[in-house]
């Protein structure tokens, strides 16, 4: 009996507590109750994710996020979520490289044909007006000197005159890139799956435009053809403007309010913008510019 009281007390001491004091063999651990209601085959819940990045983003980064809506109802805004690549869509403001890149699509292509005639240009003027001597004058060798009324321009313009000059293609991608994250910043950047249009009613496009509160100018983007009643819809509206992706610049996108991308044209700017990141040749020479883009031949 002694022994027996010593055992229990070692097996109290050593934390048991009176499991340790207990002969019963322990007790199976209870299984959970399935879930009344729920079928174990049922499918999973659709992702609201439309389209995922076609560039692999980077580790500390995420990608941001814009609904997709269709062009074919003025209700029809929300069909689903498409990701964006943050390097292209999410990087910081840069107001300094939009005034250098517009200023330069200004002025790279601008020819001034001003131009004054000289005083060997100008007509008449072929003696001397008066002796050099004794007249009590100025002394003068011409009619058509620059020092009088109808005679020649002295540093006039001389045109045509070329303001050409280039921008660091850096400089122009990250321009483009600036302007897209600006818009979608703004809540002016806006996704449809097509530019798809029931009818090529003009009124009907202004009407989509209007209960969208896309603002007083719209530019629609798209990689492929634009189908026929977009085309028709926009041919005579001055606030709707149809432009390729591969034609998208930061002038156009200051001077629109409002941008519209398909899914291909968003796809196609994150591959051609983040190409620029990395590619590892220049664009020389120029008879064969772009030799190492992706999928080229």
């Amino acid at each position: 009996m002694i022994r027996a009281g010593a055992a229990a007390l070692r097996a109290w001491s050593r934390g048991r507590g009176w499991a340790a004091l207990s002969t019963a063999p322990p007790a199976a651990p209870a299984v959970p109750e399935p879930r009344k209601g729920l079928s174990p085959e049922e499918p999973p819940v659709a992702s609201p994710v439309l389209r995922s990045c076609s560039v692999p983003v980077p580790s500390p980064l995420s990608p941001v996020q814009a609904w997709v809506g269709s062009l074919r109802h003025p209700q029809d805004t929300l069909r689903g979520l498409a990701d964006l690549h943050p390097d292209v869509f999410a990087v910081t403001p840069r107001l300094d490289i939009l005034h250098t890149v517009a200023t330069w699509q200004k002025n790279f292509r601008r020819i001034s044909y001003a131009r004054v005639r000289t005083r060997a240009e100008v007509r008449g003027g072929g003696r001397k007006p008066w002796r050099q001597k004794g007249s009590g004058r100025a002394r003068h060798g011409s009619v058509r000197s620059p020092l009088w009324r109808g005679g020649g321009i002295a540093h006039g313009p001389r045109g045509p005159t070329s303001y050409f000059y280039m921008v660091p293609m850096r400089v122009r991608v990250l321009g483009l890139k600036v302007a897209l994250s600006v818009k979608l910043m703004q809540d002016e950047l806006h996704v449809v799956e097509s530019l798809e249009l029931p009818s090529s009613d003009p009124q009907e496009l202004l009407e989509l435009a209007r209960a969208r509160r896309w603002g007083h100018s719209v530019l629609l983007v798209d990689t492929n053809e634009f189908p026929e009643n977009i085309s028709a819809a926009a041919e005579g509206l001055k606030s709707i403007t149809l432009i390729p992706a591969l034609g998208l610049n930061v002038h156009s996108l200051l001077k629109h309010q409002t941008l519209v991308l398909t899914l291909d044209a968003v796809a196609f700017l994150e591959q051609r913008l983040l190409w620029h990141d990395s590619r590892y040749s220049p664009l020389v020479p120029f008879s064969l510019p772009h030799r190492d883009l992706p999928g080229a031949a």
